[in-house]
């Protein structure tokens, strides 16, 4: 479904992604961990548009989308949760919501707005409050809620999990997985907590400075010494 190869990207005379591969079928949950600066962000940047690529190709459902415009992609139906919420404070919760699903049809929207609302029944009772005056967790649900509004075909989502404390953690990617398992929506999760990321992902891929150096399912690299000490907190026994 997503599939990318050879992605370079340069920050001026520095180099961010060195030769990234990595692939999401239809279905998964494919995570991806590393350490701050290891390159996460910048990759699912990339593949939303907003940064083109030195080199490399991004195919989506065959077509090669490596530099095209967001515009392009995200009516492909490529959507980007950024990291940070990123949502608009200053509107209500519907309204927020209601950017979400621009490019789709009224009758469309309103049915995934309700969609929407089953999921997180905190943004319905907030529906006419103000997205700046929510709790982190509100903010990231109204964020995860923002990008399904737009009828997603694959969503790319940048660390859900941070600043929240454990147990909104917890009900974030609950929610995660049973969009993925119930709704069939495949999910390229860019994570720090390794732990909570792993546990719900099919597939993983381990980032370093701007290069892959471990893949496999989630549960072989749950128990792979460096995943281990690395990423997990855990040190070989």
């Amino acid at each position: 479904m997503l599939l990318v190869k050879g992605l370079i990207v340069y920050y001026g005379v520095a180099q961010a992604l060195k030769g990234i591969a990595l692939g999401l079928k239809e279905g998964q949950i494919v995570s991806l961990i590393g350490a701050n600066g290891a390159g996460k962000t910048t990759t699912l940047r990339t593949i939303s548009g907003l940064i083109k690529p030195t080199k490399g190709s991004i195919e989506f459902m065959g077509e090669n989308l490596a530099g095209a415009s967001t515009e392009k992609i995200v009516k492909k139906g490529i959507i980007h949760v950024p990291e940070g919420r990123r949502v608009f404070p200053a509107m209500t919760v519907l309204e927020n919501l209601e950017m979400g699903g621009f490019t789709c049809s009224l009758d469309g929207s309103k049915k995934t707005l309700q969609g929407v609302y089953e999921l997180f029944p905190r943004l319905k009772e907030r529906a006419k409050q103000k997205a700046g005056t929510l709790s982190g967790g509100e903010q990231q649900m109204l964020a995860i809620g923002r990008g399904l509004m737009a009828q997603p075909k694959c969503l790319l989502l940048d660390e859900p999990s941070m600043g929240l404390a454990p147990i909104i953690v917890e009900e974030i990617f609950q929610r995660i997985a049973i969009l993925n398992r119930e709704m069939k929506i495949p999910f390229l999760l860019v994570e720090q907590n390794a732990v909570a990321a792993l546990e719900i992902a099919h597939h993983g891929y381990v980032l370093e400075t701007g290069r892959i150096v471990l893949e496999g399912d989630s549960a072989s690299l749950a128990k792979n010494d460096l995943v281990k000490k690395a990423y997990l907190g855990l040190r070989k026994n």
